[in-house]
């Protein structure tokens, strides 16, 4: 694979596509360019899915091996590159936008990705969300929006979490106690979910920080030591348990 000389990962534009959603998307209303990166179980199926949403530093060599991981697991994983239609530098304004508002051309990107899943009639019919950073806060959101279960990682709340998560699917969330940019979420996510009796499992991890499941520093190598300073990075020591609880809950929820 080509490598991004800004940060030294492997380039999104000439590397780690290998689905074009483009036509769906059109369709849908959605961006007028449409990519993503899909990981296959090995055997024939049908298996349940899972839509893989990015962090904030778009569809990356992170984004890609996080996705191997599920369909070594036993899920069809499509990872949908949100910055498609122009780049991080492009299109990070106007999804996080989408985001904070919760609607817009993501949501439609999203459900344009998950539908193309179903459509593949490789799948049980069976779907699970998953995100990380940014794309924690999406699948945080599309957790009432019929998928089968959500794994929420270092996502943040929405603005009105007792209305956007009311009737949501069962949830496993992880979070870093170390992250500066999201203290006391995962004790408001719980007291949130309770309330409206949403099957749950949120941890706070006492060593990591935010991105504590990623396998490599994220984004631009230039901002690398400023997000050492803010505790942003992969724990080796909290990541394996965290893992398995995203397994574990995917497990109960997709395949049974």
């Amino acid at each position: 694979m080509a490598s991004n000389a800004d940060d030294g990962t492997p380039s999104p534009a000439r590397g780690l596509h290998n689905v074009d959603l483009t036509g769906a998307s059109i369709a849908a209303g959605g961006s007028p360019r449409l990519l993503g990166y899909l990981a296959e179980p090995e055997g024939e199926g049908p298996f349940p899915a899972v839509l893989m949403i990015h962090e904030a530093f778009g569809l990356d060599g992170i984004t890609v091996r996080h996705a191997d991981r599920m369909a070594a697991a036993g899920y069809l994983t499509l990872a949908v590159d949100l910055f498609s239609d122009g780049g991080t530098r492009r299109c990070l304004v106007s999804t996080m936008r989408s985001l904070s508002a919760g609607q817009g051309r993501a949501f439609t990107d999203l459900a344009t990705a998950r539908q193309w899943l179903l459509d593949s009639d490789r799948t049980t019919g069976k779907v699970g969300v998953i995100g990380f950073c940014m794309g924690g806060g999406f699948a945080l959101l599309l957790a009432n929006d019929g998928f089968d279960a959500a794994a929420v990682n270092y996502g943040r709340l929405p603005k009105d979490p007792e209305t956007a998560l009311a009737g949501a699917c069962p949830i496993v969330a992880n979070y870093g106690a170390k992250d500066r940019s999201l203290r006391g979420t995962p004790a408001r996510l719980t007291s949130v979910l309770e309330g409206l009796g949403v099957e749950h499992d949120v941890k706070e991890f006492e060593t990591a920080g935010h991105s504590f499941l990623n396998d490599a520093e994220p984004g631009p190598r230039a901002l690398r030591p400023l997000f050492r300073v803010m505790g942003v990075g992969p724990d080796p020591q909290s990541a394996p348990e965290a893992w398995r609880r995203i397994e574990d809950h995917f497990a109960r929820h997709l395949k049974n």
